[in-house]
């Protein structure tokens, strides 16, 4: 991955591609004020620098049946690095999980578990989450409703 300085076109490419993914280049050009070819030449260099990471589709959890999500914070015994690293890898395996952030303060990680009914998620919480090595404590917060879901940064911030 190299490093490439962006301008305010790239900008504007990452902006829309952050919101549609599925954008044809030439909408994407259009958008852009460029012609199709060079943005194809600016998206695949902003792929290669590391800008874009991937791309995916947002599918509806609720309707494949998995209907709750939770937040839950979790305390570990040690803060050394070997045991920080073991608990990230550990998470790795499991699929329920779909983020986990490392904090600072009381929680030493947040992890957004997503699982089909509140039974499911309570026998991975108590098979593995509270077995696991090193977990001193875990804090479980049920999400109510979710009124907001923007993937990536800000993007229209830096275009402004």
């Amino acid at each position: 991955m190299r490093r490439t300085k962006i301008d305010a076109i790239d900008l504007q490419i990452l902006h829309d591609l952050q919101d549609n993914g599925r954008m044809t280049n030439v909408d994407l050009a259009d958008r852009a004020g460029i012609s199709a070819p060079p943005c194809l030449r600016r998206v695949r260099t902003l792929e290669d620098s590391g800008f874009i990471t991937g791309y995916h589709a947002d599918i509806n959890a609720e309707a494949l049946g998995f209907t709750v999500v939770i937040f839950a914070q979790v305390r570990l015994h040690s803060h050394a690095e070997n045991d920080l690293i073991a608990f990230e890898n550990l998470v790795q395996n499991w699929d329920m999980v779909r983020e986990c952030q490392m904090l600072a303060g009381d929680t030493d990680f947040l992890l957004k578990i997503i699982a089909q009914d509140w039974d499911s998620y309570q026998r991975f919480l108590t098979t593995q989450l509270t077995s696991a090595p090193n977990v001193a404590h875990v804090k479980s917060s049920l999400c109510i409703r979710k009124s907001k879901n923007l993937p990536g940064p800000p993007i229209n911030l830096i275009l402004k």
